[in-house]
């Protein structure tokens, strides 16, 4: 098989409350609460997946919600704004539910030829609701609320915010496999033709902004998506030829994960297809129970009570 970067895998954010982020995202949103499980690193708390129905890699939003963090500053050297695909003629569906459930929101615009209705989490992270130019031909998952016709096919693309694309770009291109396809002012659109979905990395070039601070309300990094373990390792060699810093494959229960932070400073990671959300529950249970890696099950008695409880 050829190696190659089939696109976005996952975005990772910080959230503040793990009860109102999930109340957000699963009842406003839509989206279905893939897995409930804890950070690997900080056992006490959560780490949230939110998808489609089995978690396909490119819809998949994940959070580590830190009780009463600090909120965090959108600006260079990081990842800014999140876009999700909708279909054609929801966005007016959108706006009523923003009102409803006042949503902070500023009206629809256009860019690169596609509609798009920019809003806010309630802990300040930036959203994008994108109507493609191509339809979007993945299935969403569907609630009492938000049917198919209107719900998010999963992400679109994801913007970073640099002092200078050039070093970026040039890992998109030369390593990732990424074209830049579209340009406007500062604004630089690349896509791999890899996959139809989940393909596009936006580069925001604003020289002499303040860094960005990454704290609550923002992106802490964003994975793209391989095939398996043995691409993951080809890839890994070609990054740390150019002298970055990789590290080693990491056993993520749902993918393995190897890190490395890209010359503009946003960390990435390059996470694999295998074995996916239904290898500790079956598809119809996904998200329905606390799920916890090996080396703390047998603390879980002590970790269930101190984790918030969600409602």
């Amino acid at each position: 098989m050829e190696e190659q970067l089939l696109g976005l895998h996952h975005i990772t954010a910080i959230a503040t409350s793990a009860q109102r982020n999930h109340r957000f995202y699963t009842n406003v949103l839509g989206l279905r609460f893939v897995k409930k499980t804890v950070n690997f690193d900080d056992p006490n708390t959560y780490h949230f997946y939110f998808g489609n129905e089995n978690g396909a890699p490119g819809t998949i939003l994940t959070f580590f919600p830190w009780e009463g963090i600090a909120p965090g500053r959108r600006g260079t050297g990081m990842a800014t704004e999140i876009g999700y695909s909708v279909p054609e003629g929801s966005l007016d569906f959108w706006l009523k539910r923003f009102d409803k459930y006042n949503v902070i929101y500023n009206k629809p615009s256009e860019r690169f030829g596609e509609r798009y209705l920019p809003f806010l989490d309630p802990d300040g992270l930036k959203l994008e609701l994108i109507v493609p130019k191509t339809a979007d031909l993945r299935q969403p998952w569907e609630t009492g609320e938000v049917k198919a016709d209107m719900a998010t096919k999963g992400f679109h693309n994801v913007t970073l915010t640099l002092q200078n694309i050039k070093d970026t770009a040039d890992i998109l291109t030369e390593v990732f496999g990424y074209q830049l396809v579209e340009q406007h002012v500062n604004r630089y659109r690349f896509a791999t033709s890899a996959v139809a979905n989940a393909a596009i990395v936006d580069l925001v070039e604003v020289r002499g902004e303040a860094n960005g601070l990454v704290a609550g309300g923002t992106i802490h990094h964003v994975a793209f998506r391989v095939k398996d373990e043995t691409v993951q390792e080809s890839f890994r060699e070609k990054l740390a030829d150019r002298g970055l810093q990789v590290t080693g494959q990491i056993d993520r229960n749902y993918f393995y994960s190897i890190y490395f932070r890209e010359p503009g400073g946003v960390l990435f990671e390059i996470a694999t297809d295998n074995p996916g959300f239904t290898v500790d529950e079956p598809l119809t249970e996904l998200g329905t129970h606390l799920k916890l890696p090996e080396q703390y099950e047998a603390r879980r008695s002590r970790i269930e009570q101190q984790l918030p409880v969600l409602g």
